[in-house]
């Protein structure tokens, strides 16, 4: 039977994965890198060799051996070139699959976050409830602000009252408080000054007071004052 149909082969390693691609292929690039490095020396020294060297034999010799330095340079700057166009492809794969594993993660649980919230609404969200539950808010909220207005407001003045009345009674108001200031002045006042005050005597102690022509003389004690008949 393995005449006619061969063996079967055995599995080969496993590929290597994208990160450990993109590590040896930047092994490499390391290493072009340095080879590129090294011959940008070999260069100079040619370059400063052919401004000092006046023999036309060795000038051409020189530049024979610069120009071979330079082809390899350019070959390894080719290799590396190409070398970081396959390392940014491979991260580029590499970001894609993380940027996929991560998108499958996410509607996974999108998916069951769904399934949870539909079970939910249908166990323990009706929406029946739910509109019961805010009329039955809205009432409170309606009594709770008729209980407030019924605590606020003025139990000493009726809500019939006419703005021109309550003018007219403060207009009594002030005429009264006026009477009543004036009754006061009027109370707080002796007697015996609201009657105008006698002339003062101008004669000593003891004298006649003088007497006007017409008028009778007015009684006076031993001191000259007036004696209340």
């Amino acid at each position: 039977m393995n005449r006619v149909f061969g063996k079967k082969k055995a599995p080969g390693p496993p590929p290597p994965s994208l990160g450990d691609a993109s590590s040896g292929v930047g092994s490499q690039i390391e290493g072009l890198d340095a080879k590129i490095a090294q011959l940008d020396k070999e260069l100079k020294l040619y370059r400063d060799k052919l401004k000092t060297t006046k023999n036309p034999a060795a000038k051409k010799n020189l530049q024979k051996r610069a120009m071979d330095v330079l082809k390899r340079k350019r070959m390894y700057e080719t290799q590396r070139d190409q070398l970081m166009g396959q390392q940014f492809n491979i991260d580029q794969a590499a970001f894609g699959i993380e940027s996929a594993k991560a998108s499958v993660a996410t509607v996974a649980a999108m998916k069951a976050a769904n399934t949870e919230l539909r079970a939910t609404i249908k166990n323990d969200l009706k929406i029946d409830d739910v509109d019961d539950l805010a009329d039955d808010m809205a009432d409170l909220m309606y009594e709770f602000q008729e209980i407030n207005e019924a605590l606020a407001q003025n139990f000493s003045t009726p809500d019939d009252i006419d703005e021109a009345d309550l003018e007219a009674e403060l207009d009594m108001l002030e005429d009264e408080l006026e009477e009543d200031l004036v009754g006061d002045d009027a109370q707080s006042v002796p007697s015996y000054l609201h009657s105008p005050l006698p002339a003062l005597p101008t004669a000593a102690p003891g004298s006649k007071v003088p007497v006007t022509a017409g008028a009778s003389a007015p009684k006076v004690d031993e001191y000259g004052l007036p004696v209340e008949n």
